[in-house]
């Protein structure tokens, strides 16, 4: 097992519903006819039920039922909608594994969170928050393949990160020889998600030094928040540093922070209850 056969083993993994792959394209566009995509969402009931069941939430707070995605696109704009189903087929991508000590449901609240605390920041620094929402849910999923793909290699890696009280990547280096940052740019790349994507989960471990805040630093500072608010709810959950670099790059002050930490964990709950698998 080499980190090799791990990116082998990424491009291996099915590809994400056609109808996603040209919402992703949608990104880098500026002529859309979202009428033709909303038919093409439709078509799919799972993803439409989903999709609307997430549209009506209290996280968008719309004041009257949304029942189609033509109305969901009109209602909430195409940029939203476009996320949701992306996150909908994204969290079906991966089924929990049989007699797995991985814990699932942290996982994803924890990456829940992250796109969550994503959303909320990115308006602060002019980041586009629906783009931030989908890179935060990603940032993680290299970690997902790794448990799903090698369930029993993962199995030392969380005996490792026991012994070593030491977070995922370093024990994920240990045992693999790569980490969930790489594997799940990797998977980035494979789903043909925007390069900014791609470097978003690359980078989330690896902050700009100096420079304007970018997507990168919005994820890099959401993983951390997730972590620092307890997200998971995971006991032996550790809280990365936060350098003061990255920090003022966010230019935010203290009352806006504590708006942002309140509206994280007012939106966190009827996110996950929308998306978890």
């Amino acid at each position: 097992m080499n980190a090799d056969d791990i990116i082998k083993s990424v491009r291996d993994l099915p590809s994400l519903p056609a109808v996603v792959n040209e919402l992703l394209a949608t990104m880098q566009q500026d002529d859309i006819d979202t009428h033709a995509l909303a038919a093409k969402i439709t078509l799919d009931q799972a993803l439409t039920a989903k999709t609307l069941r997430l549209a009506n939430s209290s996280f968008y707070g719309m004041p009257a039922k949304v029942t189609t995605i033509q109305q969901a696109v009109s209602v909430l704009g195409f940029h939203a909608i476009r996320t949701l189903v992306t996150a909908c087929s994204v969290t079906a991508s991966f089924a929990p594994v049989p007699g797995s000590e991985f814990d699932f449901p942290s996982f994803w609240r924890h990456a829940i969170g992250s796109a969550v605390c994503a959303r909320v920041l990115a308006p602060h620094v002019r980041v586009n928050p629906d783009t931030a929402f989908t890179a935060g849910l990603l940032h993680d999923l290299g970690t997902l393949v790794l448990a799903t793909r090698f369930p029993d290699d993962y199995r030392r890696v969380i005996a490792h990160r026991r012994q070593h009280d030491c977070p995922a990547a370093p024990a994920q280096m240990a045992v693999f020889g790569i980490d969930h940052a790489s594997v799940g740019s990797a998977l980035a790349r494979h789903w043909k998600f925007p390069e900014a994507i791609q470097a978003a989960v690359a980078d989330h471990h690896r902050p700009a030094e100096t420079g304007p805040a970018t997507l990168s630093t919005v994820i890099y500072a959401a993983n951390i928040l997730a972590h620092a608010l307890d997200l998971s709810g995971q006991e032996d959950d550790q809280v990365p540093p936060l350098p003061l670099a990255a920090w003022q790059s966010l230019g935010l002050g203290d009352a806006a922070w504590a708006a942002v930490f309140a509206e994280c964990e007012q939106l966190f709950e009827t996110m996950c209850q929308m998306l978890t698998p």
